[in-house]
C-alpha cells in the first residue's frame, strides 16, 4: 500500500486580494498564511517521506519551510514541474470579480475540461500533467509516505481523477489554503482517505487496507470534509 499526502499551499496575498495568481511573480504567504504554515510544524509532525514533491511556485516552498527546517533536513524536496500553479495566461493577476464578468467564466464553472485560457493552457492539459506527477510520484519505493505540495486546482485534477469523476465536475470539489488530502493505492485501487483537512494531524492517520462493508472506524483522524 502506498500514501500520498497532498498539501495545497496555505493563504496567499493573491487570496488575501481576491486575485487569480497562477504564475504571476511575486505571490508570497500572506500573514495568514505563515500562520499556517507554521502550525503545519505540529500537523504534519515527524511523518517521515520517501519523497516530497513540491510545486516550482514560490508559495508551495514558502508553506512546507517550516516543517523541512525542523522536521525534514534529512529529504532534500523534488520541484516538480507537473505540480506547478495552471497556467492561466491573460487571466493570471486578474481579480476574480473581473473574470466573472467574462463570458468564458461559465465555461471554467460548467465545462472545465472544454477550457483553454487566453494564451494558457488548457485545464485538460493541466490534469494529464498533474497526473503524471502524481503517479510518479506515488509510485516511488519505500515504507513511507510521499508529500505532494501544490496548489488548489491541481490538487482538485488528481483527486477527481481518483473519484472517477470527469473533469467537468471538479468544480464540485473544494480544496483550502494548507488543506491536507489523502489517498491511498492498494493493488492498483486508489482510495480518498482524507479530504480538504484544515485541522488535523498526520500522526493521527493511520493507512487501512480496503474492508468488506467499510472502514472500521478505528483509525484516528482530524476534521474532514
Amino acid at each position: 500500500m502506498s500514501r500520498v499526502v497532498l498539501l495545497r499551499h496555505a493563504h496567499s496575498t493573491a487570496n488575501l486580494k481576491n486575485i487569480l495568481a497562477g504564475r504571476t511573480p511575486g505571490v508570497v504567504l500572506s500573514a495568514k498564511g505563515e500562520k499556517q504554515a507554521e502550525k503545519l510544524i505540529t500537523r504534519i509532525g515527524p511523518t517521515r517521506f520517501d519523497v516530497i514533491a513540491v510545486s516550482p511556485i514560490a508559495r508551495c516552498s514558502q508553506t512546507i519551510a517550516p516543517w523541512l527546517s525542523l522536521h525534514g533536513k534529512e529529504k532534500e524536496p523534488m520541484i516538480e514541474d507537473g505540480l506547478s500553479e495552471v497556467d492561466y495566461g491573460d487571466w493570471s493577476g486578474k481579480s476574480l470579480a473581473t473574470l466573472r464578468r467574462q463570458k468564458l467564466w461559465k465555461v471554467v464553472q460548467e465545462h472545465p475540461s472544454q477550457m483553454i485560457f487566453p494564451n494558457g493552457e488548457s485545464l485538460l492539459e493541466m490534469q494529464t500533467r498533474a497526473l503524471a506527477s502524481f503517479y510518479r510520484v506515488e509510485k516511488v519505493k519505500g515504507k513511507n509516505a510521499r508529500l505532494i505540495v501544490s496548489h488548489g486546482d491541481v490538487i482538485k485534477a488528481i483527486v477527481a481523477h481518483v473519484l472517477g469523476m470527469h473533469l467537468d465536475q471538479f468544480q464540485r470539489l473544494v480544496i483550502d489554503p494548507a488543506s491536507i488530502t489523502i489517498i491511498d493505492t492498494d493493488n492498483g485501487v486508489s482510495r480518498l482517505v482524507t479530504f480538504n483537512d484544515q485541522n488535523g494531524s498526520l500522526t493521527n492517520e493511520v493507512s487501512v487496507a480496503t474492508a468488506v462493508g467499510g472502514s472500521t472506524g478505528n483509525q484516528k483522524s482530524g476534521n474532514r470534509r
